[in-house]
């Protein structure tokens, strides 16, 4: 039988060789330094690359009889629009009913004017990665708010100090990584992480 949720090697080589996965000194917004950074959408730009992942995740969800027990009647959710390709991928994979998506609003995320006029299916929250886990959190509690149950959470990618379940359902990834942030360029200098790439600014 073919395993068609991949390995977490074969997912950090994509990630690689796409461009979506970086080493170097990069500079984050908050001032905070790191050797890595994603850039998921380089990944998901390709249909080979982007059914690869969407369909190994589903996968996931497969196994967990929580999830199929409701198949086709369910919504797939992304946190933000950096999910979205997630899940796309994760619905047509699944052939689930519904698909959706929140977005940062005055500060406060929130779904689209309207969204609650329809019933929301039991819920899939899927993303790129799971960094700390508030987005998460975040798109929970307004699931919850339409009265909807969530069945499922998963991303790609994992950060190791994001949660690993939120209230009890546990948050599926194909990769973890472990991540280290430096506040100052001197702490940086004398980590493991230490390289002689230029630095760079990035964004989320």
């Amino acid at each position: 039988m073919v395993n068609l949720i991949p390995e977490p090697e074969s997912v950090m080589k994509l990630l690689t060789d796409t461009g979506a996965y970086r080493r170097g000194q990069f500079i984050y917004p908050n001032g905070k330094r790191a050797s890595h950074y994603f850039q998921m959408p380089l990944a998901f730009r390709y249909y080979d690359n982007a059914r690869i992942l969407s369909v190994g995740l589903s996968r996931m969800f497969r196994q967990d009889k929580a999830v199929s027990s409701h198949l086709p009647n369910i919504s797939v959710i992304s946190p933000g629009p950096g999910g979205i390709m997630v899940a796309f991928g994760v619905r047509q994979a699944l052939t689930a009913q519904q698909i959706s998506w929140a977005e940062m609003e005055n500060g406060k995320r929130q779904f689209r004017q309207y969204v609650s006029d329809d019933k929301l299916f039991p819920a899939l929250i899927v993303d790129d990665i799971n960094r700390t886990g508030r987005a998460i959190s975040e798109t929970i509690a307004l699931v919850r708010e339409l009265g909807a149950e969530v069945i499922g959470i998963g991303t790609i990618v994992k950060f190791e100090d994001a949660p690993n379940e939120f209230d009890g359902i546990p948050a599926r990834s194909l990769l973890s990584f472990d991540v280290n942030f430096y506040d100052t360029e001197e702490e940086w200098k004398v980590s493991r992480s230490a390289s002689d790439a230029p630095p760079e600014h990035v964004r989320f």
